[in-house]
């Protein structure tokens, strides 16, 4: 019989089918997405010195966890990263589908001047 895979294992399995092709480097970090039921995250991570660059949530930017929020996170973070002189970007949406409030901090980014 088959067994039932649960919903944060699913999305577990497909972060990792998507992280074997996403690499970030220096020129290029990726843009890592986590997003839970309260608030969403961003994160620059180098992924050649396994450093973190930049971090941005919807916590730090005192807005709620929806799309208007995420598109206010997408902004700090490219604001961050446009202080640490990073121009383009490789986008890892965490296994997330690419809809809603992934969209929107995606969208964000653009807007603010990220390049992916």
């Amino acid at each position: 019989m088959k067994r039932k895979t649960g919903t944060h294992q699913a999305r577990k399995e497909r972060h990792a089918r998507i992280r074997s092709q996403v690499k970030g480097t220096a020129t290029a970090p990726r843009l890592n997405v986590f997003r839970s039921a309260r608030f969403i995250t961003a994160q620059l991570i180098n992924d050649d010195t396994g450093e973190v660059l930049a971090m941005g949530t919807s916590k730090d930017t005192k807005t709620p966890a929806n799309a208007a929020g995420a598109l206010e996170t997408g902004k700090a973070i490219a604001k961050k990263a446009a202080e640490k002189k990073v121009e383009a970007v490789v986008f890892d949406r965490g296994g997330y589908a690419y809809h809603g409030r992934v969209k929107a901090l995606a969208d964000g980014a653009r807007e603010a001047g990220l390049k992916f």
